[in-house]
Order: C-alpha cells, then structure tokens, then sequence
C-alpha cells in the first residue's frame, strides 16, 4: 500500500475536493484513458483501471469519509480496517472483495463487460466566427467549417471491413475481462482485469475496415451554415446540439461551441443592450441651439439639442439602442455632443470674437466665475 497513489492525486485533485469536481475530473480522464480510445496501450489501460478504482472510493460518502480517515489502509485487509477487519486465509476472489467496496467495479464479468462497453460522450469542438458590429447587431448567416469524428460510413463504426463483424474475444468470452490468480501472503488470490486480447472490449477484429483501419471513427471536414441571432455580443457563445464529435458505444455526440468576435464600430460603442456615441457640433450651434443630424443605427435622423449646450452633455434617444437576444427588449442610443472649437481664424473674425467676448460679460460664463470663486476661497 505504500507504492499506491493517492487516489485524489490519480484524479488530479486537492485533499478534500467536492462531489462536483469529483465527478468532473473522473470524466474528463476515463474518456483520455479509455480502452476504446487507446487500443492497445497497456499504460492507457492501467491508468484507467486506475481511475475508476479511485472514482469508486471518492463518489461513494461512506469509503471516501473510511478513505479520507485511514488513507489506502480502509481497504487493505492486513491492517485491520480493510473489509472490516478481516484477515483469514484461503482463496478468495478479489473480485467480490472489491465489489463489496465498489459496488462491482472490479466484480463480475457482466458488470465489467457493461464498463467496458459503456456509452461515451463525445468531445465538443470548438470554433471562431468574426462579425461586423453591423452583423452582431442585426443577426446573420454565417458558413463555419470544422473537422469532426464521427462513424465510419463503410463500417457504420465496427471497426471491421465490409462484409464481415466483429468477432467474440475467446480468451474471455465476450466480457471484456479475465480473472487473474496471484499466491499472496493470505493465500491464492483472484483479480479482475482487462482482457489483453480485445483490450477490455470484449470484441476482436480480424479483418479491419480499409477507410477507418479499424477504429470505427474517422475525422471528416464538415461546413454548416449557422443562424446568428440579432442583439449577440462579444465574447457570446453559440451552441449546436449534437453537432460536435459523434460518441462511442451510443454515447451522445458532443456540441459545436461557436464563439463570437466582434470587430469594433468607427463611430458606436456598445455596452451590453446600450449603444454610445459622440457628435461633434460647432459653438454657434451649442450657443444659439439647432436642428443637428446624429447616427442611429438604423441611419440618420434630425435631433433639436437646446440654447446654451454645453460640450459633454448627453443626450438620450430611447429605444434606439440594440435588440436583445430572442427578446423585445431593447436598450437606449447615448449621444455625448462635443463642441468643436474652430482653428486658423481670420483678424476679422478674431475680432468678432473678442468684441462678441466683451459683450457677454461675466454673466454668461457662471461656471467659471463659480469655478475661481471657490479657488479664492
């Protein structure tokens, strides 16, 4: 017991992980390790034997409690704590020992050959798509290509070339396991593992398939085209049920995870539901007030701002905004007027300008005669 890993270090976890992220990480390597998905690989399959070991004590909150206490000697007989103390002599199946504290996971043939053959999800693939601001906005079609697994048509996922099947594996009948005796301290002791000869599935290939070489899987190059819905953003995703990596054994196919960029607008910035934009406008505008165009994102339109605008105000057009996703909702248009300030002035309007100055007066300007006020005090 003192060469065997921790069972959360075989799962790639801390001390004292939750059931969630128990069962996350067991996943994710019994799908990496799978015998199915590494035929022939002794390593593949002794970490997955491995695996499953561990999951078994850690899914389960009586053994993982046993486990977290008394570490690998809650189920080694020759300490005492192991299947409640026993500790007799003869021959013994580690099978049903396991079992008892595995609920069958190193037991009998028929719940090792349904392990073996267990469905397996496939993987989801993931793919890019970039959009105009415009294309976000309004919606869109876009064509997205991808490579996917899926069954061999010539094979329809046997594995076996056509004409012929799969045959049962003779050396253990079909189960997928054989049982193996060891003389141990405590006498003639059995084990349940992996059938060498099918690599646990209980099925031999004699003759492969020509297109698949005996996988049953091949990649092929697919292009879908895809329905992006107005109102999305940045940085959004978009899921394809089933469109991913076809599974194994019956297993669901995985999704294709569409990931949306958007190029940013020259003129709008968005946020969330609400869209932004500056409007630049001359002082005799901002001073006299005036029927000024700004941008909508359905085009222009005519908006009357007030005498005495001040550079910054913000204005607000409501419902001009975007739509939101499979939603009536709708956010609001924000424009910030930015005076403009004009350059390379002739002596005539120079001039015109300081007398204008002078005729305003101290009045006209209360922001900064407020401003040096407080600086004096």
């Amino acid at each position: 017991m003192a060469d065997k890993q921790d069972y959360y270090e075989t799962l790639g976890l801390s001390k004292g992980a939750g059931a969630d992220e128990i069962k996350k990480a067991y996943r994710q390597m019994a799908k990496k390790y799978h015998p199915d998905m590494n035929p022939g690989n002794a390593e593949a399959e002794q970490k997955f034997k491995e695996i499953n070991e561990a999951y078994a004590v850690l899914s389960d909150p009586d053994k993982k409690s046993q486990y977290d206490q008394y570490g690998h000697a809650a189920f080694d007989q020759s300490t005492g704590y192991g299947a409640g103390g026993f500790g007799g002599f003869g021959d013994f199946d580690m099978g049903d020992i396991f079992s008892s504290f595995f609920g069958g996971g190193f037991g009998g043939g028929s719940r090792s050959q349904s392990r073996a053959n267990a469905p397996i999800p496939g993987d989801d693939i993931g793919v890019r798509v970039i959009l105009s601001f415009e294309e976000a906005v309004f919606g869109c079609k876009k064509e997205v290509s991808y490579a996917r697994v899926q069954k061999c048509d010539d094979c329809s996922g046997s594995g076996a070339k056509k004409g012929t099947s799969p045959e049962k594996c003779t050396k253990c009948g079909g189960s997928g396991t054989v049982r193996v005796q060891q003389r141990t301290a405590f006498g003639m002791m059995q084990s349940t593992r992996a059938c060498p000869d099918c690599n646990g599935t209980g099925k031999i290939i004699k003759t492969p398939c020509d297109n698949c070489r005996g996988k049953g899987y091949v990649k092929v190059n697919k292009k879908l085209e895809v329905t992006i819905p107005a109102g999305i953003d940045d940085g959004q995703r978009i899921a394809l049920r089933s469109q991913g990596n076809e599974g194994r054994n019956g297993g669901a196919a995985g999704d294709l995870v569409i990931q949306v960029a958007v190029r940013p607008h020259p003129i709008f910035e968005r946020d969330g539901y609400d869209v932004y934009c500056e409007v630049p406008i001359t002082f005799a505008e901002a001073a006299l007030g005036a029927k000024i165009k700004i941008p909508t994102l359905e085009g222009q339109m005519d908006y009357d701002i007030p005498e005495g605008t001040q550079t910054g105000t913000m204005f607000t057009i409501r419902q001009k905004g975007i739509s939101a996703v499979n939603s009536r909702a709708k956010g609001n248009l924000y424009v910030k007027v930015v005076v403009e300030t004009p350059k390379s002035l002739s002596e005539e309007q120079k001039k015109i300008l300081r007398n204008f100055a002078d005729s305003c007066g101290e009045k006209n300007f209360s922001k900064k005669s407020s401003f040096f006020s407080k600086f004096k005090k």
